[in-house]
């Protein structure tokens, strides 16, 4: 490979696991010596842990057995490693399973990777940059980028790893929104702090984030009802109570109707089930095979089940932790959950509490509850993700960006790079992370998530190895705006 004076630059917006497994790939692969400088954009305090691990709430375990989770995809016992090398655990007796299997605390990954990023930080190798990036122009063949502390940076190569926006509160809650117990971001520090033991809870949304609220709101003291809703009345589901091995071939005669695919699942889970399995091994063949079957997808049949089979799907393939399923199992048994299939036809303050009229979903009946406290867990606001931020508003004005046909993130190709307006690809800013799911498929799971990082660095590699440009202001130096 060629050596370039000045360094070219790679710049990454977004430290969470995404970025962060971007840079440390590409840091690795250019030991002893860097060839391209790394630079990560991120407020946060630590690369890494991004919203998922970013959290001090003891009951947000990881939602997969810990050895299916690691930075490298050829080492998969790495977190296991290291779980043991730190003693992890320890203070923790609620992170085994009956049969021994770890899932430890979310924010343990969290440290876990910031342990494997440390020596190319100290180093180097990555630079942490703690600030937000307001604005990305493109310019002589390079990109500006703008950052809240007033200042600028050149850069060669950007990797666009932002998360995705926080939810969107349905908009019959608008009336409520200054209600000081309406929670829209129950991720944020302390959103829960506010919720009495005895208040009557209303969850809107029954993912996995609905799940983990009512983990920590029983680690909390809270016995008041709860009621969760959504459109269809689903909650997530648990793991298998014996590992069992992926069953089901959905690749070797490609599928190219969405109805197709449903018809193929239903007819191995019937097959499955002749053989003794559950519906488990199933869904995780799809999940598995799940990039090959999007890809054979014409887009129209992607935005079909984006938007008819995704609920369903999420909540079988978005499981929960042992310890929370039977947190959740408890309160249903004992009448404390009530998980209905309806959405919010109106809310109103009165006094102290809301008032909120349900539509269920079976006859449109409509149900009137009292609350004295509303949590938003619908998920990711997918559909605004260029607006979510002010750099993504600019590139898209730019024509720079678009959004993916599927209403799921930002177009990109399957090189991973950016497609804008003219619906050609920048060949010098790439998309990584859950946010290029629309063209990649499946690609919310960590190791599917891993699996991205390094297929975008070695992208990024490439490119420079080939055509490696030289930055004009010194290395990708700072200058200040003014």
């Amino acid at each position: 490979m060629r050596k370039f004076e000045p360094l070219p630059v790679v710049a990454i917006v977004g430290g969470g696991f995404s970025g962060a497994a971007v840079a440390l790939h590409l840091a690795r692969s250019r030991e002893p010596g860097p060839e391209a400088r790394v630079v990560v954009f991120e407020p946060r305090a630590r690369l890494g842990a991004g919203l998922a691990y970013d959290t001090a709430e003891p009951t947000n375990r990881i939602n997969v057995p810990a050895g299916r989770m690691s930075l490298y995809p050829d080492e998969p016992e790495s977190f296991v490693r290291y779980l043991e090398r730190v003693n992890a655990l320890a203070g923790d007796p609620d992170a085994l399973t009956a049969d021994r299997v770890p899932y430890p605390r979310r924010s343990v990954f969290g440290d876990y990777v910031a342990s494997e990023l440390a020596p190319y930080l100290s180093s180097g190798a990555i630079e942490h940059r703690r600030v937000r990036v307001l604005g990305i122009r493109r310019s002589a063949g390079q990109w500006t980028i703008s950052t809240s502390d007033d200042r600028e940076m050149v850069a060669d190569v950007v990797v666009i790893a932002v998360s995705h926006p926080a939810p969107a509160p349905p908009k019959a809650l608008l009336p409520v929104l200054s209600h000081p117990k309406l929670m829209a971001d129950p991720t944020k520090g302390g959103a829960l702090e506010v919720i009495a033991p005895a208040d009557r809870v209303l969850i809107v949304g029954n993912g996995l984030t609905s799940a983990d609220v009512v983990a920590a709101l029983e680690q909390r003291g809270h016995y008041g009802p709860i009621i969760s809703i959504s459109r269809r009345g689903l909650r997530s589901r648990g793991h298998p109570a014996v590992a069992q091995d992926p069953y089901g071939d959905f690749v070797s005669e490609p599928i190219t109707r969405a109805s197709e695919l449903l018809r193929r699942i239903r007819q191995t889970l019937r097959a499955a089930r002749q053989r003794g399995l559950d519906w488990h091994p199933v869904l995780d063949a799809v999940r598995a095979q799940g990039q090959q079957i999007w890809q054979a997808l014409p887009v129209i049949e992607r935005r079909r089940i984006a938007r008819l089979a995704r609920s369903y799907w999420d909540v079988h393939r978005f499981r929960i932790a042992p310890q929370v399923e039977m947190v959740l199992d408890r309160a249903v048994e004992s009448g404390r959950l009530n998980i209905l299939a309806a959405s919010v036809a109106s809310a109103a303050i009165e006094g102290q509490h809301i008032v909120v009229d349900l539509k269920e979903r079976v006859l449109g009946a409509q149900r009137r509850i009292a609350v004295d406290a509303i949590v938003v867990t619908t998920g990711p606001a997918h559909g605004s993700i260029l607006s979510s931020q002010p750099f993504l508003a600019g590139l898209e004005d730019a024509g720079v960006l678009t959004a993916c046909e599927t209403g799921l993130g930002i177009a990109c190709g399957r090189d991973a790079r950016a497609v804008g307006a003219d619906s050609l690809s920048n060949r010098w800013l790439f998309v990584a992370g859950p946010l290029a799911r629309g063209t990649f498929g499946e690609l919310m799971g960590l190791p599917q998530v891993t699996e991205h990082a390094v297929f975008v660095a070695r992208e990024v590699e490439a490119l420079l190895a080939v055509d490696a440009p030289v930055s004009k202001t010194g290395q990708g130096g700072w200058a200040a705006r003014g």
